[in-house]
Protein backbone atom coordinates (compact mmCIF):
# COMPACT_ATOMS: atom_id res chain seq x y z
CA UNK A 1 0.00 0.00 0.00
CA UNK A 2 2.96 2.39 0.96
CA UNK A 3 4.54 2.13 -2.69
CA UNK A 4 1.17 2.49 -4.30
CA UNK A 5 0.28 6.04 -2.25
CA UNK A 6 4.07 6.83 -2.95
CA UNK A 7 3.28 6.81 -6.63
CA UNK A 8 0.13 8.62 -6.38
CA UNK A 9 2.19 10.99 -4.14
CA UNK A 10 -0.69 11.07 -1.25
CA UNK A 11 0.52 9.92 2.00
CA UNK A 12 -1.87 8.20 5.11
CA UNK A 13 -0.62 9.72 8.29
CA UNK A 14 -2.78 6.83 9.55
CA UNK A 15 -0.80 3.95 8.02
CA UNK A 16 2.36 6.16 8.55
CA UNK A 17 2.26 5.63 12.00
CA UNK A 18 0.69 2.48 12.72
CA UNK A 19 2.80 0.59 15.61
CA UNK A 20 2.59 -2.86 13.04
CA UNK A 21 2.85 -1.57 9.84
CA UNK A 22 4.19 2.15 9.96
CA UNK A 23 7.75 1.10 9.05
CA UNK A 24 7.02 -0.87 5.78
CA UNK A 25 4.36 1.89 4.69
CA UNK A 26 6.83 4.51 5.23
CA UNK A 27 9.50 2.28 3.32
CA UNK A 28 7.11 1.50 0.38
CA UNK A 29 6.20 5.13 0.45
CA UNK A 30 9.40 5.93 -0.44
CA UNK A 31 10.11 3.10 -2.85
CA UNK A 32 6.95 5.23 -5.08
CA UNK A 33 8.45 8.52 -4.63
CA UNK A 34 11.81 7.23 -5.78
CA UNK A 35 10.58 5.26 -8.97
CA UNK A 36 8.79 8.27 -9.85
CA UNK A 37 11.66 10.38 -9.39
CA UNK A 38 13.54 8.21 -11.73
CA UNK A 39 10.76 8.49 -14.37
CA UNK A 40 10.64 11.87 -14.56
CA UNK A 41 14.74 11.86 -14.65
CA UNK A 42 14.71 9.12 -17.43
CA UNK A 43 11.47 11.40 -19.52
CA UNK A 44 13.77 14.82 -18.56
CA UNK A 45 17.19 12.75 -20.64
CA UNK A 46 15.13 11.72 -23.41
CA UNK A 47 13.33 15.54 -23.76
CA UNK A 48 16.81 16.81 -23.31
CA UNK A 49 18.41 14.94 -26.02
CA UNK A 50 16.08 15.88 -28.39
CA UNK A 51 17.75 19.48 -28.57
Amino acid sequence: MGRADGLAARRDAGRATDPAFGRDYRIGFLDGRLEVFRMLAGVRKIVEDDD
